[in-house]
Formats: structure tokens, C-alpha cells, sequence
């Protein structure tokens, strides 16, 4: 029975990874902050005609740093393969402003990075946790959702890219 019960679990809350195929819907127009404080809406942020992942982080989730620091890692090989942006979008509160600038400038980040320090953003997104990583499609829509990170998910995410990419 504790087999049958354990087995059960497992199935249902899966690996600590939830994901889901969105149902294309628009990007809000939600205000973020550049890291240089100049809020720009959210749904310009991403390039029409490019598939974007977007990676939501925090200064204090290892998980995300993580995810972030792979994607970084394996961005030159992908981009051979195909043609995508990548940014990041930082939930810390305002009071992390600083740290948010600094990690983003220590690790060398050359791509764009924002900030929601009052969570309107996720609030918009109906988002609870980070890491939490959308891929928006060509046309501006919410194409995939994901939830949470494990090590080799990076991979999976950019399988999605690729495929919406390629379309």
C-alpha cells in the first residue's frame, strides 16, 4: 500500500518541474524596470518575429541562478542553431535593487535584464513561485509556461524554442 501510495504521489506532483503549453495569449502591457530604473512596458520588451525565453528569477533562488548560469552557458551553441532572444526578469522587491544590478554585471550577463519589484508582473502572469520561464512565440503570445527548474531542463526549453522557432 505505501508502494502504491509513494507511486501515486509521484505521478501526480511529478518532478518538482511543471509545465505547460500556454494558451497563446498576449503578453501584458505590465510596466517593468531596466536596470537602468526606466520602466518600459513588458509586452515590448520582446522582439516580434523572434521566439524569446524569459527566465524569472530572484537574488536569493539558487534554482534560478542556476537555470539562468546554464542557459548562459549553452547560448553560443544554441544561437548556431537558431536565431532567439533570451532575458531575464528579476521579482526581488525594491529594496534589492542594487544586488539585482550588481549579480547582473558580476556574471557577465549580455542580455537583457528587468526588474518587477512590486510583482505587478507576476501578479499578471498569475505566477507564485521562481524559477518560472515562458517562451513567447514569433507573434508577442505566450506560447510555453514552466515552472520550477531541474539540471538538463535548460535543454528542454530550448527544444521548444527551436520547434516554435522553426515554425
Amino acid at each position: 500500500m505505501k508502494k502504491l501510495f509513494a507511486l501515486l504521489a509521484f505521478s501526480v506532483l511529478g518532478t518538482g518541474v511543471y509545465a505547460q503549453n500556454a494558451t497563446q495569449s498576449d503578453l501584458p502591457a505590465t510596466p517593468v524596470k531596466d536596470l537602468t530604473g526606466k520602466n518600459v512596458p513588458f509586452n515590448q520588451t520582446v522582439e516580434k518575429g523572434k521566439v524569446t525565453l524569459i527566465s524569472f528569477w530572484a537574488t536569493w533562488c539558487i534554482p534560478c541562478k542556476k537555470e539562468i548560469k546554464m542557459v548562459r552557458d549553452k547560448m553560443s551553441e544554441w544561437k548556431s542553431q537558431t536565431d532567439f532572444n533570451y532575458m531575464t526578469v528579476s521579482v526581488d522587491d525594491s529594496r534589492a535593487t542594487a544586488q539585482v544590478k550588481s549579480y547582473a554585471k558580476s556574471q557577465g550577463w549580455e542580455f537583457p535584464a528587468y526588474q518587477d519589484p512590486n510583482s505587478d508582473l507576476k501578479r499578471s502572469l498569475n505566477f507564485q513561485n521562481v524559477p518560472f520561464t515562458i517562451i513567447v512565440d514569433k507573434d508577442g503570445k505566450i506560447a510555453h509556461m514552466q515552472s520550477g527548474y531541474e539540471a538538463g531542463g535548460e535543454d528542454a526549453l530550448f527544444a521548444k524554442v527551436k520547434e516554435l522557432a522553426a515554425k
